[in-house]
């Protein structure tokens, strides 16, 4: 999103300056350019986006109310970092609609998306390669896009992208070469499926990658742990 975009919008469309400020703003936490526990300064972000302090505050507002952000006394608005429990709880119900993704009216699969899977196996391979963390999380972002492109069901792909949005909290714990090994593993195993045609082997896909992430995710948390008790 271009921020000369933004400055253009008349006061007429205050609201879709909103939308693309929350959008960008989203973004950048889920590609974790805004780590957890970063602050975010409102008149800072109103600046670059030539834009007043208010269509700001409204969108953080808005990714409060998402649980991706929360204002603390003395401080400001900062990136929330979950809790383990809660991140269980996340990704238990990730795993749970992967099984619903070919159940309710999904669209059809292309030769596009395969093509686009092939692409970011390409891609993960040289970051694997180049051992580029961006492109590893930036990657993760586009499979997302990419399965919830095939999602059919609005309810189902709106749930999809907020999961999607607050496990990715977590993913600045992971960053090793198992977790690129764990990347390839599941492109290559989306090709096949979507190769196929078939939403439910790619619903099965996801659900299986999505629940090695999370045991990956308890092993590095109990690792630290111990890492903290030992200092």
């Amino acid at each position: 999103m271009l921020v000369s975009t933004l400055r253009q919008s008349s006061p007429g469309s205050r609201a879709p300056v909103v939308d693309d400020i929350q959008g960008v703003i989203l973004q950048r936490i889920r590609l974790l350019e805004y780590s957890p526990g970063c602050r975010l300064h409102e008149a800072r972000l109103a600046e670059e986006f030539g834009v007043s302090r208010t269509p700001v505050r409204e969108a953080l507002n808005r990714l409060h109310h998402l649980g991706l952000v929360q204002t603390i006394n003395g401080v400001g608005t900062v990136v929330v970092q979950l809790e383990l429990e809660e991140l269980a709880e996340i990704y238990e119900m990730r795993i749970e609609i992967c099984s619903l993704i070919g159940r309710l009216s999904p669209n059809p699969i292309t030769r596009e998306h395969v093509e686009q899977a092939r692409s970011l196996l390409r891609q993960a391979q040289r970051a694997a390669d180049l051992g580029i963390i961006s492109d590893y999380f930036r990657i993760n972002e586009d499979i997302s896009t990419l399965v919830k492109s095939i999602i059919g069901n609005s309810a189902l792909r709106s749930t999809w992208d907020f999961l999607h949005s607050q496990a990715s909290s977590a993913w600045h714990h992971v960053e090793s070469r198992d977790a690129f090994d764990a990347l390839l593993d599941e492109l290559a195993d989306m090709v096949v499926a979507l190769d196929y045609g078939d939403p439910n082997a790619l619903g099965s896909v996801q659900g299986v990658h999505i629940r090695y992430g999370f045991l990956r995710l308890l092993q590095v948390l109990e690792s630290e742990k111990l890492e903290t008790a030992e200092a």
